[in-house]
Formats: structure tokens, C-alpha cells, sequence
């Protein structure tokens, strides 16, 4: 049995290994915990010393040997002609260090809050630019003594979570303020490599020592968790880091601890909910601490821990036994109230498989989500991005609107009724993703919950706070992360974990009403998730760049994403996004927001005119940032931000001007994110990094996020989908075929006909017995509004938006089936296609379908050729209109029909008929009929101005001049504070020249 080794676990105040510049190499190396030196106490007492002599000292010299410099008085006139004596100029300049000295006094004090209160990036103290340095660098020397350089470290790290029981879902938030200035990065990154490089001889040291056998890969250690020091909280992945060489080993030491009982009764569930007094089984590589043979022989554990970690190996059975063949290991640490959780491991590393190495060459490389590639035959990429996904839908269903309106009014090509095209293959894949995975309640709760706090601060009269980041749990509630403290939040809205959090829970946000005030935080993009909560970036609030690094495919992903949901998002207003190196086809999803650049030249030129220009406007608008003008009096301005994405990789001379461009952009409401190579740019206040397998990581803030991303594949599909409904496309558009065609003769009786258009009705069936009646109703209705196939999971996303088990489903789709029966042949009504979808048999009709069918025949079929049969088919298909789709649907179900296009669809199509209808009765000299038919489309359509116009032309045609201004003042009396279109104005100008009389004579 190998020989347990137990060991407290180290301080938290050792600095992770540098990351070299080469793939890093994963053997793992013995590290040693790092203590302070000599050095660091003499160099801390140094700057004790000059602190002391600079902000004590020089006051004290000051008052001593020059006294009050100012007069005691106010002096009068004839002082200005007094002769200037050595006394004078020696107050004068007395006067100058006293200034001098009150500015460094604050800029030490800035720095000491920054330092102590970890808010991260220290404010500015004006026009004091190297006494701030000066003071940085005394107040960092002398805090090394009492925290580690990577504890300064600011980072989005820390996650609400419950002590007792966990009764509190686990909702990500950042603790810190994320990023870090130029030279506060060279700092920190000099000392983390000064401390890894001593950390790593003093372990190799040790092992040495040690005999090289003492902690061979056959041994089980075991670490007792030790609280946090000060308001820096370890993770597991930083213990990885710091021992292991990795911190991505980190799932190995849940893997060995996962549902273990620990001394306080409570079970590891999740890698981020560990607590102090816990024990923690160690690979047996592991290094770093003071190890001991057995737990009685450890000097600093009592009696009880001993006791606790025997017990605690009782438990592991196999885990105990053979610890050693694990890869790595690490400490633990607690996760208090403010503690991240860990991403649960989505593939543990085992022995039988290593943690994965760093791409290298063209085989690094597919993202996960890219190379499982499908998730029951659709997109796993956008079914895991819901904020995309209702973004993309939302954006296509008004695209889709607007053709069909541009078709009506014969923009296109003059095919009135054009039908939407229907998706194939990969866009048909995507389109059903975005169905499945969409969350546009999320998004409406997002959108609410943000104006109603814009809405509340403004009438506090209070600005906006800076927002850094905000983190959507899975249980809906919203935290804020702000960049520094902002007071007690308006009602509803709590404080969380600190001062610099801001939550609100879904329960109130649903509360909320629809406000009228702009966008407060546009700019917000999501970037991945981390357990169950999503982290959004608020991009125009960075102070510097955002660089993203990577394998270029991964980073294209990634990019794709961010433009795409920016650029259709629900919760901004207006924005400008512009794209560099990439996305000159992703311009369709947005054309009133994306533009295109194609090298750094014409950006540069481009921002710097609009920087120029923003920091004119917003001083003479008297703001001090972009967030000032979205509340109160000036909030009609809006200050939409401009956010640029550029995913070439900048040259030295380009990354030191777009530092310098966006040293001030955070302020103005400009975002700028970067794609890198490596991870030396310039001015880049957070840095992150995507890898081949799906995740995004900020070490410097502490995040492994599953990426949010947008793969080439599916970024084509989502562009196919708005290129085939853009209105412009002309008349090489899709032809106005309906999707399905019905059998119009007596031949073609169906065996099950349901009316849809009006009340919901089936003929032909019996009804459902039991519970599940309504949702076969609306099964069938989905199917019926879809002949050309509806994919299992998208009904089942429509039917329970808030998921169901695949068991559910299946056994509702078997219900279905035998609802539907089959027909004479023995086929079943209900049948799958080649893809998987199911689809319905001919025999299955809707009146939608029928109606489709008599306007097609009767406008481009038989009818063409025999004005009877015209006749005939379109009296037919008005008959068919009973009122609205669906008019007596049950409140609570149908939602998915807000997917949907056809209450835009059938209006027009009962409108077509009509006036078709209307033509052909007016060619014979029927007028009344004409209106009659008019005045039936109207009952469907009554916002169709073609209904009016036409109507409008039948009654002149009446030769009744009284029904004719009846009907002009009917007109007038709808159109309301508005007034008439144009186009009515002008016919009835021509139809009834009298009319404005009496309009004036009403008003």
C-alpha cells in the first residue's frame, strides 16, 4: 500500500509560474511553497521608510523651518507693488511643495484603498502621472510583505455562493475590477516570474534532499484546507497551477475527492464548493508544502485533523489505494459567500486520458463545439448560446416581415404574397437551433431588468455606475459587477456579495414594466458560461483593450459570436460595430450597425476622428463619461457606443497606436477587442485566451469559461438564412410557391381537415381523451404550419419551453401517432423524412393550406386562363377566412407562434385575395361586390392600406358621393393624431378633391 503523506496546505500567497513563451511542458516539476525573504522585508521597510519621509516628513520639515507661507490677512493693493525679496520667493516656493506634497499624499492614499479594498484599478489623481507611479511602486513593496502579486491581481473570480447547505444557487459574479494598466501588468508579471523561478529551485532543492524517492508517484498525500488570507480566495485551478505545473489539472483533484464525505458531514458536488477543514486527497506527484510520512507525524496537525484525515482515507476506497497513478493534484481552498465556482469538468482527466497539450500546427484545433458538430442533428453551437440564438431569431423574423411587405407593395420583382423561402440543409439545421435554443423571455428579463434601473437611478437623479461585467445564473437572477463602489441600488435591485455587486432576482425582474429610457449598458456581449451562470462583458466599459489569443480558427469562433450578437441583441438601442481583418459577410445581419473595414489605416483614421469627436461632445455637454448622457435631462442623446473587433493581429507600431486611441475609450463609450498570436499587447487591460477545446481562459481574472462561440459552418448557415429573406434581393429571388399544395378537386377530400384560420377546429378525429389533449392540438397546429417538417426537438421546445426529458417526448410523439392513425394503405399520418423531422401525410389538411391552394390556382394556375374559374377559386378562399390564426387559443400556450412569420402571412394573403377578388368583380362593373369583398379582407387585414385605397376606388365607383365622404371621414377618424399616409392623402385628393373641408370643418 503506498505511504500516506499529509501536509497543510500552502499559503495562498504564492504566485503562479510565469507562462513561457514555448508550448508549456506538462511534466510535472516539485515546487516548493514560497516564503518571504530577507529581501522582500528589507525592501518593504525601505519603502516604509520613504513613505514615511514623503508624507510625514516633508510636511513636518515644512511647518519647522518655514512656517505658514500664505499672509494671515488678505492683502490689499499695496502689495502688488512690494519688491520681490529672497522671503517671498522662498514662500512661493514653500507654497509649490506643499502642493506637491498634498498631490502624492493622494495619490498614496488612492493607491493604499486600491491596494487594500481590491476594487483593482486605482483611480487618477490629476496631472500626476509619475508622482501616482512613484507612489504605486512604495505601496506594492511595502504590501508584498502581507500579500502576493497575484492576490493584487484584480480578476473576475469570485461567485455568490451559500455556507450552509448550499440554499443559495450558485450565481458567477466578479469580485474584482477586471484588468490591469501597462505597467501594473510588467509589475506583476516580473515578480510572478522572479517568485516561480525561486519557488521552483527551492522545490528541486527539497527533492533532492528528499533523495529523490520520498515522494515517488506511488505515495497518497492529503491537504487540509486553510482559509483564504485577507479578501484573496485560491481556486483550484491556480493550486493546479502553482504545484502541478497546469492549472487545467485541477479536475483531477475533484475527480479523486468527488462525493467523499468530509469531516463536516457535507460531500464535494461541484469543484468550486470546498470549504476550510476539509481534506483533500493528493496525486501522487503532487509537490509543494511540508510533506510527512504518515498524518501522526505531521508537527503542525493536531490530534483531531490527524484523526479526520484517517478517517477521510477510510472513505476513498479505490481513490486511496491508488492515488499515485493519478496526473496531478493541488490544494483546495474554501469557497466563502464570494468564492467562483469552478467549471464542473465536463471530460474528466484520467490516466488513460492526459490533460490535453497546446495545439501546435494545423492540428490543434476544431472547437468542441465544432467537432461534435451536431447535437441530435442540429448545432450544438447555437443551441448552447440562448442570448445569440433569440438575438438571430428576433433580427430574422423582422427581416423575413419586412420582405413580405416589400413583396406586397410589388418592391420585388411585383409578386405580391411572396413566400418566404424555406431553409435546406445546413440553414435549415441552424434555423431549427436557434428555435431550440433561444431565450427570448432571458433577453426580455435582461432588457427590463437594465432600463428599470436606468429608469430608477435618473429619477434619484443619480448617474449610472460603470459595469465591468454581469452574470446571468441559471436560475435567473442578474449580479452587476461594477467597477468600484456606487452606493445603496434603487429598489429592487440588492447588494451582493460586496459593495461592488448589484443583483437582482428574477422574481423582481419580472416585475418590471417596460421603461422608456435608452439602453443603459449596449454594450454587453456574452462570452461564455462557467457552471451555470453566463458571463457578459460589457466591452464599451474596458479601460484599454481586450486582446483574445489563440489559434486563429478558434478566435474567428469567437469573434463571429460577439459580432453577431451585438449586432442583434435585444437590450441595445443603436450601436455602431465595426469589423477589421474579418466579417465583411456577417454585414447582413445587421446592415444598419456592422460596417466593414479592411486594414488598420482606415481605422485609425476612422477612430481617431470619432474620438475627437466624442471627447468634444461630452465636455460640451458637461459629462464626465457616456454613462451621464444615458440618464436624466440629456438621455435623448443616447451616446450609442461604437465597438470595434479586429481580428488581425496588429503590428508593434499599430499595437502602440491603438493602445494610445484607446487609453481613453472606456470613458467615451468605445470598446475595442483584439485578436493576438501570443499575449504581449500592448495597453491591454484584460487578456484571454481560446483553446482547441471550447474554453476561455483568464488567468489574470481567474476565469475558464465554455466558450460562446460562432464556427464557420454554422456562421455560414446563419448568413444564408438573412441572405435568402433580404428584400432587396430583386426579382432572382424565391418563387411565390407555396410549400404545400393541396388537391382542390372532389377527388381530393381530405381524411383530416383542420381550420385554423378562425377558431381552432378538427374534423375528422376524435377527440384526445385525458390531460394531454391541448398539447395534441397544438402539436398538430405546429406540424400543419410546417408541411415541410418540423425536428423533434424543435416541437419539443415549443410545447415546453422550459424543457422536457427525451422520454416525454417520445411518449407525447407516440400519442400523436396514434391520434392521427393511419391511412387506408396502412401509412401513418405522422412520418419521419430523411433528416428526422416529422412531417404529415397529404391526407392531413389545414383550411391554411386550402387557401393557399385557391389563391395559387386562381392567380397563377387555371385561373390565369378562365376569368370564371378566377372567380370561382377566389370566392372560394374568402369564404375560408373566419377571423385570426388560431382565435381561440388558451392564454398560456401557443408562445411560440412570436417565432413565428404568419401572422404577418395570412393578413396579406387574405389581403391578396381580396383585391384579386375586388379586380375581378370590378372588370364586370360590380361594385358592390367589390366592396363586398373588400370589407371581408378588412375583418382580417384591417391594417393593409391596399384594402383602403382599393375600397376607397369601388365606393367612387358607386357614383355616391355621401358613402364616398363617409368613408374618407371613417378613414380619418382611424388614422388618429397621426393623420392619413401620403399615398391616401394624394387618392383621396383625386377621388374627392372636398375632402380637407371637411376635415377643417370637424377640427
Amino acid at each position: 500500500m503506498p505511504r500516506r503523506r499529509t501536509s497543510s496546505s500552502s499559503s495562498s500567497s504564492t504566485a503562479p509560474s510565469a507562462a513561457p513563451a514555448a508550448p508549456r511542458n506538462r511534466t510535472p516539476q516539485p515546487v516548493r511553497v514560497r516564503r518571504r525573504s530577507f529581501g522582500d522585508f528589507v525592501k518593504a521597510f525601505l519603502a516604509f521608510v520613504v513613505l514615511l519621509a514623503l508624507v510625514v516628513g516633508v510636511p513636518l520639515a515644512l511647518a519647522v523651518a518655514i512656517g505658514w507661507p500664505l499672509p494671515n490677512g488678505a492683502p490689499g493693493l499695496d502689495w502688488l507693488q512690494r519688491e520681490i525679496t529672497v522671503q517671498t520667493f522662498l514662500h512661493i516656493l514653500t507654497v509649490i511643495v506643499w502642493l506637491a506634497w498634498a498631490q502624492f499624499t493622494a495619490c498614496v492614499l488612492v493607491e493604499v484603498k486600491a491596494a487594500l479594498s481590491g476594487v483593482g484599478v486605482p483611480g487618477r489623481v490629476p496631472g500626476s502621472g509619475p508622482s501616482q507611479l512613484l507612489a504605486r511602486q512604495l505601496v506594492a513593496a511595502l504590501l508584498l510583505v502581507g500579500a502576493t502579486a497575484a492576490s493584487l491581481t484584480p480578476g473576475l473570480s469570485q461567485l455568490g455562493q451559500s455556507l450552509e447547505g448550499n440554499q443559495k444557487p450558485a450565481v458567477a459574479a466578479a469580485q474584482q475590477t477586471p484588468g490591469l494598466f501597462a505597467q501594473q501588468q510588467e509589475q506583476a508579471a516580473s515578480t510572478a516570474n522572479a517568485l516561480a523561478e525561486q519557488a521552483g529551485q527551492a522545490g528541486q532543492d527539497a527533492a533532492r534532499a528528499d533523495g529523490g524517492g520520498s515522494a515517488a508517484h506511488g505515495d497518497t498525500k492529503y491537504y487540509r484546507i486553510q482559509p483564504p488570507e485577507g479578501r484573496h480566495h485560491d481556486s483550484l485551478w491556480e493550486v493546479a497551477d502553482r504545484h502541478l505545473g497546469d492549472g487545467r489539472r485541477y479536475k483531477e483533484i475533484f475527480e479523486l475527492n468527488k462525493d467523499r464525505v468530509q469531516p463536516d458531514g457535507s460531500k464535494l458536488s461541484e469543484a468550486s464548493l470546498i470549504r476550510p477543514g476539509w481534506i483533500m486527497e493528493m496525486p501522487g506527484d503532487a509537490r509543494g508544502g511540508e510533506l510527512v510520512e504518515m498524518p501522526d507525524e505531521a508537527p503542525n496537525v493536531s490530534e483531531q485533523v490527524q484523526q479526520q484525515i484517517s478517517d477521510y482515507a477510510r472513505t476513498g476506497g479505490d481513490h486511496a489505494q491508488g492515488g499515485g497513478g493519478a496526473q496531478g493534484g493541488g490544494d483546495a481552498h474554501v469557497s466563502l459567500p464570494e468564492q467562483r465556482p469552478a467549471p464542473t469538468p465536463a471530460t474528466p482527466v484520467t490516466p488513460a486520458t492526459p490533460a490535453p497539450g497546446p495545439a501546435t500546427g494545423g492540428q490543434h484545433a476544431t472547437p468542441a463545439a465544432e467537432e461534435s458538430g451536431r447535437s441530435f442533428g442540429l448545432p450544438e453551437a447555437l443551441l448552447a448560446a440562448p442570448l445569440l440564438a433569440a438575438g438571430l431569431l428576433g433580427a430574422l423574423g423582422r427581416r423575413r416581415r419586412q420582405a413580405l411587405w416589400h413583396s406586397a407593395l410589388g418592391a420585388v420583382g411585383g409578386r405580391r404574397g411572396m413566400e418566404p423561402p424555406t431553409p435546406t440543409g445546413d440553414a435549415q439545421d441552424a434555423q431549427d437551433a436557434l428555435l431550440v435554443g433561444a431565450d427570448p423571455d432571458g433577453v426580455r428579463l435582461l432588457d427590463r431588468s437594465l432600463r428599470g434601473l436606468a429608469a430608477s437611478l435618473a429619477a434619484e437623479s443619480r448617474a449610472l455606475p460603470v459595469v465591468y461585467a454581469a452574470w446571468m445564473g441559471g436560475n435567473g437572477d442578474l449580479h452587476l459587477q461594477l467597477a468600484q463602489p456606487a452606493g445603496k441600488p434603487p429598489t429592487p435591485w440588492q447588494v451582493g456579495q460586496d459593495q461592488t455587486f448589484w443583483m437582482l432576482a428574477r422574481a423582481d425582474a419580472e416585475r418590471y414594466e417596460e421603461a422608456e429610457t435608452a439602453a443603459p449598458y449596449p454594450g454587453l456581449v456574452s462570452l461564455g458560461t462557467m457552471d451555470d451562470s453566463r458571463l457578459l462583458l460589457n466591452l464599451e466599459a474596458v479601460p484599454g483593450l481586450v486582446s483574445l489569443s489563440g489559434a486563429e480558427a478558434d478566435r474567428a469562433a469567437v469573434f463571429a459570436s460577439v459580432a453577431a450578437e451585438l449586432a442583434t441583441n435585444g437590450w441595445s438601442d443603436r450601436m455602431t460595430i465595426t469589423l477589421v481583418g474579418f466579417g465583411d459577410d456577417l454585414t447582413p445581419l445587421a446592415p444598419n450597425r456592422i460596417r466593414h473595414l479592411d486594414g488598420f489605416e482606415d481605422l485609425f483614421e476612422t477612430m481617431s476622428a470619432e474620438t475627437r469627436q466624442r471627447r468634444g461632445a461630452l465636455g460640451a455637454a458637461g459629462h464626465d463619461s457616456v454613462l451621464t448622457g444615458r440618464t436624466g435631462p440629456a438621455q435623448h442623446t443616447r451616446w450609442a457606443p461604437h465597438l470595434v473587433l479586429l481580428a488581425a493581429q496588429p503590428s508593434d507600431e499599430d499595437a502602440l497606436r491603438l493602445a494610445e486611441l484607446a487609453a481613453d475609450a472606456g470613458r467615451l463609450g468605445i470598446g475595442y477587442l483584439v485578436g493576438t498570436e501570443g499575449t504581449d499587447l500592448p495597453g491591454a487591460a484584460w487578456e484571454m485566451e481560446i483553446t482547441g477545446d471550447g474554453k476561455l481562459l483568464a488567468p489574470l481574472l481567474g476565469l475558464e469559461l465554455e466558450a460562446q462561440l460562432l464556427p464557420a459552418a454554422q456562421q455560414r448557415a446563419v448568413v444564408e438564412l438573412f441572405t435568402d429573406a433580404d428584400p432587396e434581393r430583386g426579382p432572382g429571388g424565391p418563387a411565390n410557391t407555396p410549400p404545400f399544395l393541396v388537391d382542390i378537386s372532389e377527388q381530393g377530400r381530405p381524411a383530416v381537415y383542420a381550420r385554423l384560420v378562425g377558431s381552432y377546429e378538427i374534423i375528422g378525429l376524435d377527440a384526445p381523451d385525458g390531460d394531454r389533449s391541448a398539447q395534441l392540438h397544438e402539436a398538430l397546429a405546429l406540424l400543419l404550419l410546417h408541411r415541410e417538417g418540423v425536428h423533434p426537438r424543435v416541437l419539443a421546445s415549443a410545447l415546453w419551453p422550459r424543457g422536457v426529458t427525451e422520454d416525454v417526448r417520445d411518449a407525447l410523439l407516440e400519442r400523436l401517432r396514434a391520434w392521427l392513425g393511419t391511412d387506408p394503405d396502412g401509412t401513418p399520418r405522422l412520418g419521419t423524412d430523411a433528416t428526422g423531422r416529422l412531417t404529415l401525410a397529404k391526407s392531413v389538411v389545414s383550411d391554411l393550406d386550402v387557401l393557399r391552394s385557391l389563391y395559387y390556382e386562381a392567380t397563377q394556375g387555371r385561373g390565369v386562363d378562365s376569368r370564371q374559374v378566377r372567380g370561382r377559386l377566389l370566392t372560394d378562399a374568402l369564404v375560408l377566412v373566419r377571423g385570426p390564426l388560431l382565435a381561440d387559443r388558451p392564454e398560456g400556450r401557443y408562445r411560440w407562434l412570436t417565432h413565428e412569420i404568419i401572422d404577418a402571412q395570412l393578413p396579406l394573403l387574405v389581403a391578396d385575395t381580396g383585391l384579386a377578388l375586388s379586380e375581378f368583380h370590378l372588370e364586370r362593373g360590380r361594385a358592390e361586390k367589390a366592396i363586398e369583398a373588400l370589407n371581408a379582407a378588412l375583418r382580417t387585414a384591417p391594417a393593409d392600406e391596399r384594402l383602403w385605397h382599393e375600397l376607397l376606388r369601388a365606393t367612387h365607383a358607386t357614383e355616391d358621393a355621401d358613402r364616398l365622404r363617409a368613408l374618407a371621414a371613417d378613414l380619418i377618424g382611424r388614422s388618429g393624431a397621426r393623420g392619413l399616409p401620403p399615398r391616401t392623402e394624394a387618392l383621396l385628393d383625386e377621388l374627392l378633391p372636398t375632402w380637407r373641408d371637411g376635415v377643417a370643418a370637424a377640427g
